[in-house]
């Protein structure tokens, strides 16, 4: 079946807000076997939200409506849909208890106006608001399938989660199961991944394959649909595992992990402890790191040393070192790593220093890179990369080009014993 989403809300066509809702609701509906064509946005006009649905019910079979469920009267959205469709407006008793006890709860006076949001379309299945006042509602009238949800994504999210999904699948009729994995790349463009795998995707019925990029990394959504469950994840283990023979060598996680996750959850495994000596990325690969739960497991601490006495006097990088090859070389980078190391008593140690840009430093262009990694019990290595992009790409991108190359290093080693 085919979806169309509507946001409703003034703020969203003068830029006040992004709408990630229609990003979000497109993820999960692609999980749910549901292609979305269309994306509108319309403001808080009965009239212009009329002919937005008009123009929906003629090109899909899903509607999903975000926002305007509020108190005000801007919030439009239920009551144009419940006169275009011809039904009545009704309240829902346990919304509207939900809402009284709320207000009780926190001492405030109740105003007339927030009666309104318990007001659901007449047969309706309601979607409870477990963080918020408003419900949402699915109603399946007309050949079509209308879907209201709250424009708050913290409301909307956990909303279509927890009620909204299965509340699709009951409308849609289907009993297919729907199953959906995601590979995480890093180290190899959307364009090289697709080259590798692009007769898999022209070939692609069920499972399907579709390709993201974002922030340097590319995932795989592959999505399975079956009556059994057990029988969709054996088709998605058949098509991942040919994939894997081509391009495993950059699969890095699976969902939504990231790579400071998966370094992390390996350095824990390992019982491995690790420190940081920035230049270039200052500071971002230990904000990164500590922004994680369960870090102080791993990383003991690190430093700063962008300015050359820093990393001479508190790193002690050498001096004749800088002299004869500067602060973005590989010799700083390796010196920069094994000291950080040798100070903090960690197994690892993680160096990062280079050009970000905008000006290029000691002869080097911006987005020249090293980075080194310095593991107890093995040669020390020293990465350089050319990056190409904004100063905060590529600290960014350096920082991931950091874990990514400390992952590989630390998943060969069982391989090592062999």
């Amino acid at each position: 079946m085919n979806a169309e989403i509507i946001a409703v809300g003034s703020e969203l066509l003068l830029g006040q807000i992004v709408n990630t809702n229609a990003r979000f609701l497109s993820q999960q509906l692609a999980e749910l076997g549901v292609d979305v064509y269309f994306h509108t946005v319309v403001g808080d006009n009965p009239e212009r939200l009329k002919a937005a649905i008009d123009i929906a019910e003629k090109r899909s079979e899903i509607i999903i409506f975000t926002g305007g469920l509020g108190p005000t009267k801007d919030d439009l959205t239920k009551e144009t849909i419940a006169r275009h469709i011809g039904t009545d407006l009704v309240h829902d008793e346990t919304a509207l208890e939900s809402i009284e006890d709320y207000f009780k709860r926190t001492n405030r006076v109740m105003t007339e106006n927030n009666r309104k949001q318990a007001l659901v379309l007449k047969g309706s299945e309601v979607l409870p608001n477990d963080f918020g006042m408003a419900p949402g509602m699915v109603m399946k009238t007309g050949g079509h399938i209308y879907m209201l949800l709250p424009g708050p994504p913290k409301e909307m999210e956990p909303m279509f989660s927890r009620y909204g999904r299965q509340a699709l699948a009951s409308a849609t009729g289907s009993t297919e199961q729907i199953v959906s994995r995601v590979l995480r790349f890093f180290g190899i463009g959307e364009a090289a991944l697709e080259t590798e795998i692009i007769d898999l995707i022209d070939a692609q019925s069920n499972p399907t394959i579709a390709p993201l990029a974002g922030d340097g990394e590319v995932t795989l959504r592959l999505t399975a649909k079956h009556v059994d469950t057990a029988a969709a994840e054996a088709m998605l283990d058949e098509v991942e595992s040919k994939i894997r023979g081509r391009v495993g060598q950059f699969i890095y996680g699976y969902g939504s992990s990231s790579l400071l996750e998966e370094l992390t959850k390996t350095l824990k495994a390992g019982q491995l402890t690790i420190t940081a000596a920035e230049s270039l990325t200052g500071g971002l690969f230990q904000q990164e790191i500590t922004s994680i739960s369960g870090a102080s497991s791993v990383f003991k601490g690190g430093v700063v040393c962008y300015a050359n006495e820093i990393k001479r006097d508190v790193v002690g990088v050498r001096q004749e070192t800088l002299d004869q090859h500067g602060a973005v070389s590989e010799e700083c980078a390796r010196e920069l790593a094994e000291n950080a190391a040798r100070m903090f008593g960690t197994d690892i140690g993680i160096s990062f220093t280079g050009v970000a840009g905008p000006d290029e430093l000691e002869g080097k262009p911006v987005g020249t890179v090293y980075i080194g990694i310095a593991a107890a019990g093995k040669p020390t290595v020293v990465e350089k990369l050319t990056l190409a992009g904004g100063r905060a790409a590529n600290r960014v991108r350096a920082v991931k080009f950091g874990c990514y190359f400390l992952l590989k290093l630390l998943k060969a080693e069982p391989q090592d014993t062999v």
